[in-house]
């Protein structure tokens, strides 16, 4: 969510597109535009980054491995 966004933001970007800073900035003047089929989604204002990385490698271990001889 937006607002999980602009809590993590360390560069203050938000606060400057906010401002006038910066234009057409993501989320403040350009909509978000989430795919609408994602492989993956990961909610990090839901789950912890331990289970992230582990629904990263469930996603992405067996591709790899269908690729690699």
């Amino acid at each position: 969510p937006l607002e999980v966004c602009e809590q993590r933001d360390v560069k203050g970007l938000y606060a400057k597109a906010r401002s006038g800073q910066i234009p057409d900035f993501t989320g403040i003047h350009s909509p978000y535009e989430p795919p609408l089929h994602a492989e993956l989604v990961l909610e990090t204002h839901r789950i912890n980054i331990d289970q992230c990385i582990r629904e990263i490698l469930d996603t992405v271990l067996p591709l790899i491995r269908t690729v690699s001889p």
